[in-house]
């Protein structure tokens, strides 16, 4: 039987193939903090924000079809990735600290922002406190709406269990649960995730990043009605059908609270839509980022 050996061996660098692209470090007023940046810098800024755990690798599939438009930035946010370690808990007020940090010191005076999961929670609160420093504003399967008890222990368990012993099989089943189809997690994504996860003090480093999973902390940070009918960016509320931290139901409730907000999803894919359907994410981001009709977004309102 013949193996598909690109199927089997997918590699990061296979996304990033024809693309021009940079890694670099930036000294974000006091943080060292990594980025991956795609296109002309002399066109409109798009930052691309990952979730809790995560890392600038989210997005490595996206850079090429979005650096054709926009000057997109891909950051590891504080805690994360390659960008420095934590010293104290991460409260969304830490992240958006960092995120203005980090534009003032990239020469970035508005951007888009496109947040997934706790970036998408970062993104939305970023909206409402510095409403001039933002252009249009994505919400990919964004946390910061609701405090599921269940959903809050399984991250934490599984973010600390690959903290501490980041074997291959806890950092897969780390990065299987954000897929719907498990086959997504290709094994350079593991290697990669392992890489990070394997630094001195992450341990510690991820029990910072785990705050917003304590109730009492979830609950001074969690964005409300009242918060979200503060956003006046353009917005765009995807959700997909097999999120793992909430059904289609709380997208949907997530863009009517959000005054003007679309609303779309995306069939057969869990919390990293960006990595799973590449193509069809690319498409419906771009066409909002740039103020194009979406297909098959409504107003949730």
């Amino acid at each position: 039987m013949a193996v598909d050996h690109q199927q089997k061996f997918h590699s990061i660098w296979a996304d990033l193939r024809g693309v021009e692209f940079s890694q670099g470090w930036m000294d974000a007023g006091g943080i060292n903090t990594r980025y991956l940046h795609a296109g002309d810098k002399n066109k409109p800024a798009l930052i691309l924000l990952h979730g809790v755990g995560g890392h600038a690798e989210a997005y490595v599939r996206n850079l090429k079809a979005h650096s054709s438009h926009f000057s997109t930035w891909a950051v590891d946010m504080v805690g994360h990735g390659w960008t420095d370690i934590a010293d104290t808990d991460l409260e969304i007020k830490h992240y958006i600290d960092h995120l203005l940090r980090f534009m003032d010191a990239a020469g970035i005076e508005k951007a888009s922002i496109s947040g997934e999961s706790l970036g998408g929670w970062v993104a939305a609160r970023f909206a409402i406190d510095h409403p001039d420093r933002i252009d249009r504003l994505v919400l990919n399967t964004a946390g910061g709406s609701q405090a599921d008890p269940a959903v809050m222990e399984k991250i934490k368990a599984l973010s600390m269990r690959a903290a501490t012993d980041p074997s291959w099989e806890f950092i897969k089943t780390r990065l299987e649960w954000l897929m719907a189809d498990k086959s997504k997690v290709f094994d350079d994504l593991i290697a990669t995730r392992q890489a990070i996860y394997s630094q001195a003090g992450m341990e510690s480093n991820m029990r910072h990043c785990m705050i917003l999973q304590d109730m009492e902390v979830r609950q001074r940070n969690i964005l409300r009605a009242q918060d979200y009918e503060r956003i006046k960016a353009p917005t765009l509320v995807l959700w997909t059908s097999d999120d793992p931290t909430a059904d289609v139901t709380e997208g949907r409730r997530i863009a009517s609270m959000i005054p003007g907000a679309l609303f779309t999803v995306m069939e057969g894919c869990g919390h990293w839509p960006q990595f799973e359907d590449t193509k069809l994410f690319d498409e419906l981001h771009i066409d909002f980022l740039l103020g194009k009709p979406i297909r098959g977004a409504h107003r949730a309102a």
